[in-house]
């Protein structure tokens, strides 16, 4: 049982505008919530990327709290990578 519950999907979704310190979180949850996240993710062409041990990470963050600064280079580089995919769509 302890297998199934390591399992399931997590999404977090994340926010970042100019001017704010860091990427926000807006949105988490697991399972059913996990996969509307994703799919309103989907549905608006925002970028989705799956890494389980990031989501991890920021799973662990509250709502609406900034991303801790011991995670700004990854979620920078992820941002920065999802910024020129979706130029060259």
């Amino acid at each position: 049982m302890a297998d199934d519950l390591s399992k399931t999907k997590k999404a977090v979704a994340l926010r970042y505008q100019e001017f704010e310190p860091a990427p926000k979180i807006v949105a988490k949850g697991e399972g059913l919530i996990a996969d509307k996240i994703i799919a309103l993710a989907s549905e608006h062409n925002v970028f989705v990327h799956d890494s389980p041990e990031l989501v991890d990470l920021l799973s662990q963050i509250d709502l609406d709290e900034y991303i801790p600064q011991t995670l700004w280079l990854v979620v920078a580089e992820l941002l920065i990578w999802a910024k020129s995919v979706d130029a060259s769509r």
